[in-house]
């Protein structure tokens, strides 16, 4: 098995990125997400957002999404944002808009849900996952990229 690293990360295809997310357990995940790789990791899925946003399923789709994620050293939350207007999806980590729809949750619970390791609507009802705004659009944000799938 591949170390969770954001060096090991670096180069990995989206499904192999799933697999090693279900194949690592929780607290070495958690352990990864809590120490100074942490960022490089994040700034490694949410870059390739785009390479995986399927324009095809947005339709007309003009939305701004914050991603809160929590438990970053120092019990902090890192925000980055994402926006689908246009037919096209971009990403930063430095928010600027209003968001249509705010996510928060745990860095165990991102991976999971950017890996295809569980489901979206139940992490949302057993409050893993803490939405704020149009609930719609939350349904159907896993919809609008291709999820990689263990």
């Amino acid at each position: 098995m591949t170390n969770f690293t954001a060096e090991s990360l670096a180069g990995m295809e989206p499904k192999d990125f799933a697999r090693l997310v279900k194949s690592t357990p929780d607290s070495t995940i958690a352990t990864a997400m809590g120490g100074e790789g942490r960022g490089k990791i994040l700034d490694e899925v949410f870059n390739r957002m785009p390479t995986l946003f399927r324009a095809d399923r947005a339709g007309n789709t003009q939305a701004v999404i914050h991603w809160n994620i929590t438990g970053a050293p120092g019990g902090g939350t890192d925000t980055y944002e994402t926006v689908i207007e246009n037919g096209a999806c971009t990403v930063t980590n430095q928010p600027t808009r209003e968001p249509k729809l705010a996510m928060t949750m745990d860095p165990v619970t991102f991976l999971k849900v950017v890996s295809g390791d569980g489901s979206p609507m139940m992490m949302f009802m057993t409050g893993k996952i803490k939405a704020k705004g149009d609930f719609g659009l939350a349904a159907q944000v896993a919809k609008l990229f291709d999820i990689p799938r263990a």
